[in-house]
């Protein structure tokens, strides 16, 4: 019997990517950089940094919508990929700056003053001139980019082995993920802490030694949103399609059966928690350059709570789900946010999109849980006029697109 190859058991894989590189190349074509001039330089970056969303959104719905973990903790690993490119961008950004105000000293300065100088600027908001110890390789690009993968994924190792050790599950672990993250984001609102504080980290669009315009760069950064998004659809696809992808759904509906046969249900978990904490960060060190800062309110747990949200509303447990839900989110939110949409008055009182966008945005996820819970993806199904099978019978397990006994027979 020959074996099908990967893209035929998965044609969505290759229609996706097909789209992803029509769309980038339309965007590119009508951009302010190529000099159609049809799509402005702070639109090219929200659709950059959307890219990005999507990217940790198929993260978030590998390690819940297929392995059944509910974390509300996976922007924490987003923020700190974004920290860790964002402490080589402030440092040769302020380099550049100190450097060219001293050029005309009387005295050429020492590395050592040039230092000093640098870490007065970057530290002096908060009351400091010394480098913490965490900036120890700012200055090196390649350590940083080694610590964008390396930072979050030891975190979600650490955090997971404790976690899966002791065999916490459900809410209990969402708690816990939710805990790690407020922890993280408190310990960074500190001054102290090495990061500035509640300043952050700012300036991070403009790359050192780069004269290129805003439009040209914004192009760089969607072109490298689109690759990391398009690698990581095609890794999640991988994962999840072969015998290691039916482990993790088995772990998702039925955890004790899957250890009662064998299985090292802990070892599966530790490693899509990790492996999807790296695609996160990478997420974030992509996503704010483009956004220009980073500070502690990014990593606050409210922003792994609507992750969560955007993958529901997508559709969980379809890869192509989660990116509907977090391109849909984030560019319906950027809409409403930016006040583009006018107030409505009605007479006894103004809505203010503004601040109504969140009602909004929370009143969807309950009607999608409750009316449509397989999402927006799921009208792919009707479009592909796919039916739902006759199911009969108890679930194998409580979630959503669970086998029944009698279809599991035959």
């Amino acid at each position: 019997m020959k074996r099908e190859s990967f893209i035929a058991r998965n044609p969505s894989v290759l229609v996706f990517l097909a789209a992803l590189a029509i769309f980038t190349l339309v965007v590119t074509v009508a951009s302010e950089g190529m000099g159609a001039g049809l799509i402005s330089t702070s639109f090219v970056k929200t659709l950059g940094k959307t890219l990005c969303l999507c990217l940790i959104a198929v993260a978030m719905d590998l390690v819940w919508g297929f392995a059944g973990i509910l974390s509300l903790g996976h922007f924490a690993f987003f923020g700190l990929g974004g920290y860790m490119i964002g402490m080589w961008l402030m440092y040769e950004r302020t380099r550049d700056i100190v450097v060219a105000s001293l050029a005309n000293a009387p005295i050429p300065p020492t590395p050592a003053e040039i230092d000093a100088a640098i870490g007065t600027q970057i530290f002096g908001v908060v009351g400091s001139s010394d480098f913490p110890a965490i900036w120890f390789f700012s200055s090196s690009l390649t350590m940083q980019l080694i610590l964008v993968v390396l930072v979050p994924g030891l975190l979600a190792l650490v955090f997971g082995w404790l976690a899966f050790r002791s065999r916490v599950t459900g809410v209990y672990l969402s708690i816990l993920t939710q805990a790690m993250t407020l922890a993280l984001a408190l310990y960074l609102f500190q001054n102290d802490s090495g990061l500035r504080g509640n300043n952050g980290l700012s300036g991070l669009q403009n790359l050192p030694g780069v004269t290129a315009s805003q439009s040209l760069v914004s192009l760089w950064f969607l072109w490298a949103s689109a690759f990391a998004l398009g690698c990581g659809y095609l890794l999640a696809a991988w994962v999840v399609s072969g015998k290691f992808g039916s482990v993790i759904r088995g772990i998702r509906d039925d955890e004790a059966r899957v250890r009662f046969l064998g299985y090292s249900v802990e070892g599966y978990k530790l490693f899509i928690f990790t492996l999807t904490a790296v695609i996160a960060g990478i997420a974030g060190a992509l996503y704010y350059p483009q956004a220009g800062i980073i500070n502690p309110a990014e990593v606050a747990p409210i922003a792994s709570i609507y992750l969560a949200v955007w993958v529901a509303i997508g559709g969980r447990g379809r890869l192509y789900g989660a990116v509907i839900g977090a391109a849909f989110v984030s560019l319906v939110s950027s809409w409403f946010t930016g006040g583009q949409v006018p107030s409505v008055n009605l007479g006894f009182y103004t809505v203010n999109w503004v601040e109504w966008w969140q009602v909004i945005l929370g009143l969807s996820f309950v009607l999608v849980t409750l009316f449509a819970p397989k999402g927006i993806g799921g009208l792919v199904d009707l479009v592909q006029g796919v039916l739902v099978p006759n199911r009969h019978g108890a679930d194998y397990g409580p979630d959503q697109g669970s086998l029944m006994e009698r279809e599991g027979r035959e």
